[in-house]
């Protein structure tokens, strides 16, 4: 087992990287920005490096810089976490030019399924259904007419190497090839120094359903069944839930079962998340592979009872697999909504600020990973992820009454956040039934602005 991990990244998936590691008697190693320096990650830590400014390329996105704090440090390992640099294969390859264990997939693994069009038939050689669409790259608007006359519209042109929804647009007909493949283009280009791009069939009214993965030195790969993330806005997810409420068994069961052929096809080990959409008849397509920690990983540890972090960093010491398939089953229902400091009123605007005062709510079946406390102040440069708060349950109807139970008792003053927005969703009466979509946040928020929005936009996952 490791003696020293380097955790590269910041907030809340910092600290629970952090004290996975201190339960496991692995000593730590905190980077952070001079905007960071107060931040809860670096008190946890028994070390803790500053690693550049405020800019996140000057910082969490300097390779050279954290290469050098775990030589500094003496590291013997480094955990990504999730966003940042943790599917970047340069990163993963630098960690491994330097002799210093990467804890996520190699390189080679990241590289792959981090190019969808190579994801794709590679998927597709393992035997999963993939979405119609291009073998590979669209080279031209010529080619690009010519296939979507033949799939047949609506048509997603999407960046080979994006994420997020960046390098993404949505074509209804004909007309609007030429001007969606222009934007599409240089948006991937600008976003990912790529601007190559494919094209797919758009289902219209998807379910976001991803199956959660672990996989060993060994070549055993096993699932811990799935998450449903469809409640998303702008190809963000914002609240997550596991089992799906859309699932029979007997589809639990084939979607587990493709996700694990999926991996073991590419020799994949480490955690990883395969996403797929599920249409309304119940078919399903592989959309990506997610190479690392999944931010609702929770959701899956609290209706399987496995600690995924930990799980995760013996997997990178080279440690089997300690379960069976058959020993991982479903208990209850588990759902989380993650706290922004954003302002649902104000179009989901950022709110950094100063948190003023700060009440946990706690009780029977919640929890809550964050990383803030009174008095903490969150900075402008990152994402707004103050925490996610998370309920398990017998049923998905007491996990749901526990959530608005925990939501009510949250006291988070000094920034606005989008609890009021989780309070709706958990009392309309289509979630609450299991009836959603991807559109789903769309058709809320268009109802409040009394329009209705006929068609949801297509999930990418994200971070």
């Amino acid at each position: 087992m490791f003696r020293k991990i380097l955790v590269a990244n910041r907030g809340e998936v910092a600290v629970r990287i952090l004290r996975a590691a201190r339960e496991m008697g692995i000593k730590t190693v905190a980077i952070y920005s001079e905007a960071d320096r107060d931040s809860l990650h670096v008190k946890l830590a028994d070390e803790a490096v500053c690693v550049g400014p405020a800019s996140s390329q000057q910082s969490y996105l300097n390779i050279s810089g954290i290469i050098s704090a775990c030589e500094i440090a003496n590291a013997d390992a480094l955990h990504p976490g999730y966003g940042f640099l943790a599917e970047d294969y340069r990163f993963a390859e630098a960690c491994e030019e330097s002799g210093i264990v990467f804890i996520g997939p190699t390189s080679r693994a990241i590289r792959r399924m981090g190019d969808k069009t190579a994801a794709r038939a590679a998927m597709k050689l393992a035997g999963l259904t993939v979405t119609p669409g291009s073998d590979g790259v669209v080279s031209s608007v010529g080619e690009a007419l010519e296939l979507g006359g033949a799939i047949g519209y609506p048509l997603l042109l999407k960046a080979k190497q994006g994420g997020g929804g960046k390098g993404m647009r949505l074509v209804w007909g004909p007309d609007e090839v030429e001007t969606a493949f222009r934007i599409a283009g240089a948006e991937a280009n600008a976003a990912f120094g790529c601007g190559d791009l494919y094209l797919e069939k758009f289902i219209t009214r998807p379910r976001h359903i991803e199956v959660q993965l672990a996989g060993d030195t060994t070549g055993r790969v096993v699932h811990f069944f799935e998450r449903d993330c469809s409640v998303q806005r702008r190809h963000q997810k914002l609240v997550e839930e596991s089992p799906s409420p859309a699932l029979d068994e007997a589809t639990r069961r084939k979607l587990g079962a493709q996700a694990v052929r999926g991996a073991a096809h590419v020799g994949y080990s480490s955690l990883g998340t395969m996403e797929f959409l599920l249409d309304e008849d119940g078919s399903f397509y592989f959309m990506e592979m997610n190479t690392r920690l999944q931010v609702e990983h929770p959701v899956t540890e609290e209706v399987t009872g496995w600690d995924l972090v930990k799980l995760q960093i013996e997997l990178a010491a080279g440690e089997p697999l300690p379960m069976r398939q058959e020993e991982i089953r479903l208990n209850g229902a588990a759902l989380e909504c993650r706290i922004n400091a954003e302002d649902p009123a104000k179009g989901f605007r950022p709110c950094p600020g100063e948190i003023t005062y700060f009440y946990q709510p706690g009780g029977g079946g919640v929890r809550m990973d964050t990383h803030i406390y009174p008095g903490y102040r969150i900075p402008p440069f990152y994402d707004s992820l103050l925490g996610k708060l998370i309920a398990h349950g017998r049923s998905r109807r007491e996990v749901i009454a526990r959530m608005e139970r925990a939501l009510d008792e949250l006291v988070l003053d000094g920034v606005s956040t989008t609890v009021p927005f989780h309070k709706r969703v958990l009392k309309d009466a289509r979630f609450l039934r299991g009836n959603y979509n991807t559109g789903f946040v769309e058709l809320l928020l268009g109802e409040e602005r009394g329009q209705a929005k006929p068609f949801p936009s297509q999930p990418i996952a994200s971070p």
